[in-house]
């Protein structure tokens, strides 16, 4: 047996779980930059919690709260401008996996002087700041892995790059911060866990830790599953979900993703489906296309998600997604030329050739003739 596994974020979960760990922010500096969305912070309850711990800890900070969706490298060059002004010793990424993200570029360009498209060429000798992260969401892990993924208009595409320094050094989870997003929200970001486990648990760089740790995972999901299609959730509900999020995270911060993700990311900059929906849409295609090659495993995941055949993954992701978005045999190919350039795509169990992918896009999404 011969693996790696390497996860140091110290992540604490729990209700009240930042007022009662709040020296947690100390270890890391006496000034921060919060960084975040315009309105999700202060809605869930999140902000003003964290805003309490840091004066209870005589911590100094400054909120820098413009990022969107889908954060361009302006927004980021934006919130490194804002950091080098405040000179924090320390970030705190409250939102979901797009304030999250964009955090860690942050705490990159605050302290080093380049242009966010160099993040790509790893010119960044300067450690990035520390990072505090506080998901808002169910869905990217973003709390427990080392990616920062951006939007590349030049490329047309969202692009990751990472390094071991961007692991957040401490993650808060609280159910409670997610109470406040929509059903439609709340499916899309459970079904992006989801797609991290299983294209975790199938990667070629797999190990024995991350596949327990991706069916877990999968189990997760399928204990809230019912709730997601009624669009009722408990907080124990959301508790699962978000406990579904981070072993997704810890995941993929082992395996990397597959050929979903590069596919499900030309969806998302062209036509704006969210992303956990854009992977929602591909994984029953996905599971059919490398089961010849990985077939017990992709047995494992049907047993974790109490489900019979592949059909029923396709016919479950229906009733959660369902789609009337239609797409020419043009949009399928220009994707494919996209993703085929992608990095993650070797990780693949099965490795697809171009046409295979169109295959798979075609039997995924409704096309024009």
């Amino acid at each position: 047996m011969d693996f790696k596994f390497f996860i140091p974020t110290k992540v604490l979960m729990g209700v009240g779980c930042v007022q009662n760990n709040k020296a947690e922010l100390s270890r890391l500096g006496k000034r921060a930059l919060l960084v975040t969305g315009r309105n999700s912070a202060k809605a869930s309850g999140a902000l003003d919690d964290i805003i309490a711990a840091l004066k209870a800890e005589a911590i100094e900070w400054e909120l820098f709260d413009q990022i969107g969706e889908n954060p361009t490298f302006a927004a980021v060059e934006a919130g490194g401008e804002a950091a080098r002004n405040f000179k924090p010793d320390m970030i705190i990424a409250i939102g979901g996996g797009s304030p999250l993200d964009a955090a860690k570029a942050i705490a990159v360009l605050a302290v080093n002087p380049i242009r966010a498209y160099q993040l790509y060429e790893g010119a960044f000798p300067a450690a990035p700041l520390p990072i505090a992260a506080i998901p808002l969401t169910a869905g990217t892990g973003s709390e427990v892995t080392p990616y920062s993924i951006l939007t590349d208009d030049e490329r047309q595409t969202k692009r990751s790059f990472s390094d071991p320094r961007l692991f957040p050094q401490v993650a808060f989870l609280d159910a409670r911060y997610t109470r406040t997003q929509s059903r439609e929200v709340t499916v899309n970001t459970a079904v992006d866990a989801l797609s991290h486990a299983i294209e975790g648990y199938l990667s070629k760089r797999s190990t024995p830790v991350s596949d327990c740790l991706a069916l877990e995972a999968i189990r997760s999901f399928a204990k809230a599953c019912n709730a997601l299609i009624v669009g009722e959730f408990t907080l124990a509900d959301r508790e699962e979900l978000l406990y579904a999020s981070l072993l997704g995270g810890i995941v993929i911060a082992q395996t990397g993703t597959t050929a979903v993700h590069a596919l499900g990311y030309s969806l998302t900059y062209f036509y704006q489906v969210p992303h956990g929906r854009a992977n929602g849409l591909l994984l029953g295609e996905y599971l059919r296309f490398n089961e010849p090659v990985v077939t017990e495993k992709v047995g494992a995941v049907l047993a974790a998600l109490g489900l019979k055949s592949v059909n029923a993954v396709k016919e479950l992701m229906n009733r959660l997604l369902p789609s009337d978005e239609v797409y020419t045999q043009e949009d399928l190919r220009k994707f494919v030329a996209i993703a085929s350039e992608a990095a993650n795509i070797v990780n693949t169990p099965r490795q697809p050739s171009r046409e295979q992918l169109v295959q798979l896009l075609e039997h995924s999404l409704t096309c024009k003739a």
